[in-house]
Formats: structure tokens, sequence, C-alpha cells
């Protein structure tokens, strides 16, 4: 197995599992095309699995992204209509093989008969006499056909092997897609608890802030004006804090409808990840794997085989057919002579079609149409995988970079900050200054998690774009996270809620 990115964290944390690394990353792709039958099965069966495992381990208390990834394997609706959908499409195959297979078909009757007969005088017309029969009739008919020559169920059956290889990447593309969802829904409410954090210290630093506001007014240290300042601030952190909660409620509610449930608490990153540039640093290599490895433009290349065939089989429609037949009858009429009739028969069975009304005619050029827009529509998927790898390359680099410039910022934000009360405190820097240094730091608390969790995210989407994101990517990512035992953002409301201005002097203080 081989790792196309890892995540590298400090000393002392559990470091991701890389794998082989003696080869180039990249040159397993070309046996990912010969591999797409096994991953079909093995998806069934990792679901499963993950569902008794989570029947085991339940549901309540701290959970971690592996976990909360293990709950949507086992409960996600759209998952599992998938599997049901894949389950569904591997009877394509055996209904392709039975047109190839002989029919065996059996039929019998019986029947109640009541005769009567009638003589008559050719010269007169008068009655002589009458029979009244009442009797019964049966009889069996056994027919076996093998078809000999038909080359429309011959392109049928392999029509079904290839909708039974598509039927293994869609299921494959939907698992992707499952931690991609799964990934971004618990993103989203990491990121919403530290942003809530971020606005809960902010709106305690600006009741804080008001608080000496309102007491070096009191003193005539200040003017009305620092106080309406402060109080503005502290209203507008009210506000945010009111916003992001339902932001989080709302994430939360999103990660539930994937995972069946709320969880109680969620793993956040470590202090001090640092993450790792994609491997290779190539976006040339990534762009070549996702243009063949993209689970999009497997099942469409499989769209493009299946539409080939299908024309082929329109074509034969006017090609002869030949069958062997063999049937056994047996008839018994129970009439006055008791007749018993018995037969066996073997023979073959040409058909030529002539004229349909000129349906085979329209269905050729129908299927050959469909062909070229199945071309068109790899090319495409192409294009839509390259631009899928550069996005996500460019979104782990950028966003690596994004790290760092705003970790730095913080830095200077905090430092910022302690000058600026310092300087209040000291009758150098004014109110408002505080209160900007305040709302700067938290801010770029809030960019600082945004970023980190965006390029997590496209890290994985990265992994995607080639086909090759799995489980022991959630594995890696879920080694960078850990229970935090205290709540970041707890709902109590900081001192000074309220506040009625003093009325102003004539000079303003």
């Amino acid at each position: 197995m081989y790792t196309f990115f890892t995540f590298a964290a400090p000393l002392g944390y559990p470091p991701p599992r890389t794998g082989e690394r003696k080869n180039h990353p990249l040159s397993h792709l070309k046996e990912g095309a010969a591999r797409s039958n096994e991953r079909g099965n093995a998806l069934l069966g990792r679901a499963s699995l993950a569902a008794a495992l989570m029947l085991a381990m339940g549901t309540a208390g701290a959970a971690d992204l592996l976990q909360v990834y293990y709950d949507a394997l086992a409960n996600d609706a759209r998952y599992a209509a998938s599997r049901a959908q894949h389950e569904a499409d591997q009877e394509k195959r055996v209904q392709g093989r039975s047109a190839l297979l002989p029919t065996l078909g059996f039929t019998a009757n019986t029947q109640r008969n009541s005769i009567e007969y009638t003589a008559r005088d050719p010269y007169t017309n008068q009655r002589l006499s009458t029979i009244d029969s009442r009797y019964n009739s049966n009889g069996y008919v056994l027919q076996l056909s093998t078809p000999l020559l038909r080359m429309q169920n011959w392109h049928q059956y392999k029509e079904g092997e290839l909708q039974t290889k598509l039927a293994d990447s869609v299921l494959g593309q939907d698992t992707q897609d499952l931690i991609l969802r799964t990934a971004e829904a618990y993103f989203n409410v990491l990121n919403s608890r530290d942003s809530l954090a971020a606005i809960v210290q902010l709106r305690t630093a600006a009741a804080e802030q008001l608080e000496l506001a309102r007491t070096s007014f009191k003193v005539g240290t200040v003017t009305v004006t620092d106080v309406h300042e402060a109080q503005s601030r502290f209203d507008l952190a009210s506000a945010q804090e009111i916003a992001v909660r339902n932001t989080l409620d709302v994430a939360l509610e999103t990660l539930a409808r994937i995972i069946g449930h709320t969880p109680e608490e969620l793993a956040g990153l470590k202090p001090g990840v640092m993450l790792s540039h994609p491997e290779p640093n190539n976006i040339d290599a990534w762009v070549d794997a996702a243009e063949k490895g993209n689970y999009g433009v497997q099942v469409q290349t499989l769209t493009c085989k299946i539409a080939a065939r299908e024309y082929q089989r329109a074509r034969a429609g006017h090609l002869p057919t030949l069958d062997l037949v063999a049937s056994r009858t047996r008839n018994t009429l129970p009439s006055i002579l008791a007749e018993r009739t018995e037969g066996n028969m073997v023979g073959v069975q040409f058909d030529m079609p002539l004229y349909q009304g000129g349906y085979v005619s329209s269905r050729v050029r129908e299927t050959a149409a469909l062909r070229v827009k199945a071309d068109s529509d790899l090319e495409e998927a192409r294009r839509a995988a390259a631009l899928a790898a550069r996005e996500a390359y460019l979104g782990v680099t950028s966003g690596m970079a994004q790290i760092q410039a705003l970790e730095a910022a913080k830095i200077s934000s905090t430092s910022s900050l302690e000058a600026n009360q310092l300087g209040y405190k000291v009758g150098v820097r004014i109110n408002i200054d505080v209160l900007n240094a305040q709302s700067q730091l938290a801010d770029t608390v809030q960019k600082l998690a945004r970023a980190r969790y965006d390029t997590l995210l496209s890290q994985l989407q990265l992994k995607a774009s080639i086909g090759a994101l799995g489980e022991e990517d959630v594995r890696a990512l879920n080694a960078l996270l850990e229970i935090q035992t205290k709540n970041p953002a707890p709902n109590t409301d900081p001192p000074a809620l309220q506040y009625t201005p003093h009325p102003t002097t004539n000079d303003g203080k």
C-alpha cells in the first residue's frame, strides 16, 4: 500500500501509517482498474463490519472521526441506498448470462368436454337419434430451446458483466463521498465550536473592558464615548455569539443526519499539529493520476463500453438467429375410441428478420448517438477529475501557507492586545485601541481554525480525486485528534450584560 500524503504530528504523537515508500507513490494506479471488481465486495464487507462494531461500541459519550465514520457506514441513508443498489446491480451479470443458457418449459392442460351428436333423416329432417358424450381430455408439452446463434444475447451477456463492474465503481465513488461528507460535517462542528470559544472569549474581554471603561468614567479619566464604544463592542460580540451558537446547532444536526444521532462530544485537533505537503509534491503527477484513477472517470469509461455493447446489440437485430429445439407432447382423448397420441421432436429453428417496421434501424441510430454522447461525457469526466485534483492540490498548498501566516498573525495579535491593554492602563492608548486589538485577535483565531480544517478536508479531497481515498486515510487523520475534557465554550453569561449610559456633563465627561 502506498501513501499519497501524510499527516505530520509533533514529537510524542503517534505517527500515521505511511506504508511502503520504495516505489513511486503513483505507480499503483496502473493496477487500479484491475482491482475495481474487488473493491465493491470489500466495501460491502467493511460496511457490515462497521455496523457490527458500532453495535458493540455503542454511541454514547465522546466520539472521534473514526467512530463517527463507522456510524456513518452503518446509519447513513444515502449510503444504505447505494449498497442496496450495488447488490441489485450484481444480478446484471446473471441476467445477461441467462440469455445464453437453455430454456425449458412445461405446459399441461385438462378439459371437461360435453358433446351431443344428433342424427337426422336427410329427406324429412326428422331426428332419428341423439348421443350425448361427456369425457375429460388432457395433455402436456415439454419443450427445450437452446440458442445456437444469437448475437444479441452474447452482447447482452457482455453488457451485464460491464454493468456489474460499473456497480462496483459507483459504490466506491459513493464510499469516498461518504468519507468526504462525514469529514466535512465533522470539521464544521469543530470549526463552529472553535469559533464559539473565540467569540465567548471576545465577549468576556469586551465585558471586562466595558466594566473598566465604566469605572474610569466614574472617576473622570475617560469620556462617555469610551463607554459607548465598549458597550457597542460587547453588544456586537453578544450578537455574534448567538449567530455562532446557531451555526453550531445546525452543524450538529447536519452530522446527526449522516450518522443517525447527535454525539455528545467530538475529539478536536491536538495542539501544535503540523501538516505535511502532498507526496509527490508535483501537481502534474496528481492530475495524471486523477485522469486515470478518478472514480468518475472509471464510471464513465465503463459507461462508454456499455454504450458500445448496446450499439453492437442493436446492430445484431438485423442478423438471423438459430436455435436448437426439442419437445415431447402427449394428449389423451378418452372418447369412444379412447385415443391417446404421443410425440417427440428434435430440430433446429432458423429465423431471419426481414422487416420490422424500421424499429431495428431506428434503434441502431439511437445507440450510435448515445455512444457519441458517452465518449463526450468521458472527456468531460477526465477534465472534471483534472480540475478537482488541481483545486484540491492548490487548496492543500495554499492552505498550509495560510496556516503558517495566520499562526504568525495570532502571535502578533496577542502581543498587540497585551501591549494595548498595558498602554491603556498607563494612559498612552485609548479604549478603542484595546477593543480593536481584541476583535483582531478573535478574528485571527477563527480564520486560523477554518484554515486548518479546510486544509485537512482538501487533503482528503485530493486523495478522492485520484480514487484512492479509504478508511486508512480516516485512521491517519484520526491520529491527529484527541478528546477535550473541558468545554471550550460554556453557555454562561459573562458579567455586565446590560448597561445604561450615564448622563453626560456639559463638557462631555
